[in-house]
């Protein structure tokens, strides 16, 4: 592991920080099991995460652990899944996480290290300043491909992608209110379905799914 130990940052990173000149070897034994992430030394706790945080982070984990389980190009991991970005000094936890079997990173049995090629982030009260600030400059940095932000608060739905000058671009919407992307072809993420009241069950997501992979 590189030298990531103490330093301190001009700008303290938002979110509750609990301690600081913390290591990150002392971060992973300590913290990172507990919903914390790392940046630079500082130890930032994640708050606990509402019903519609945590359906929302289901639906999409059971949709994408689906479209995987058909076209076998990669996984995703939940939080508190470590995603390591030693070039940032950071270590995140994104809510949800895809790595494709291309990535060049290296996925381990309790981190990414390297950038993800998707993450997800699901925004809560304490979550938005972190989630569109100093997440978005860090992934964007980092080389995370894409950047997803779910935002149940204000029912809106953000998509960035890496364009070639390696900066994140917004991606549009269908016409049918649903998100693309060539990193998985077949897979679309309707969004107006997000803001339901109830979210599709389990068979419904699975068949919704299977019936996207079979028409791609």
């Amino acid at each position: 592991m590189a030298d990531l130990t103490v330093s301190v940052p001009a700008v303290l990173p938002a979110g509750e920080i609990i301690a600081g000149g913390i290591s990150a070897e002392d971060y992973l034994a300590q913290y990172a099991e507990t919903y914390h992430e790392w940046v630079k030394g500082n130890v930032i706790k994640m708050s606990p995460i509402s019903e519609q945080h945590d359906l929302l982070t289901v639906y999409l984990r059971l949709m994408l652990d689906t479209y995987f389980d058909l076209k076998s190009t990669g996984c995703a991991r939940n939080a508190p899944f470590v995603m390591r970005l030693e070039s940032a000094g950071a270590f995140r936890e994104p809510d949800i996480q895809i790595i494709l079997k291309e990535n060049p990173g290296q996925l381990t049995d309790t981190a990414m290290i390297g950038p993800a090629d998707v993450c997800i982030e699901i925004v809560s009260p304490e979550s938005a300043s972190r989630d569109y600030g100093d997440k978005f400059v860090q992934y964007e940095a980092a080389g995370v491909r894409e950047y997803w932000i779910i935002d149940p608060l204000r029912a809106d739905a953000r998509f960035y992608r890496q364009g070639e000058d390696a900066l994140y671009a917004s991606i549009q919407l269908d016409e049918d209110g649903s998100y693309r992307t060539p990193l998985l072809p077949g897979l679309a993420i309707h969004v107006p379905t997000l803001w339901r009241d109830e979210l599709p069950t389990r068979i419904e997501t699975v068949q919704t799914v299977q019936s996207m992979v079979e028409k791609a």
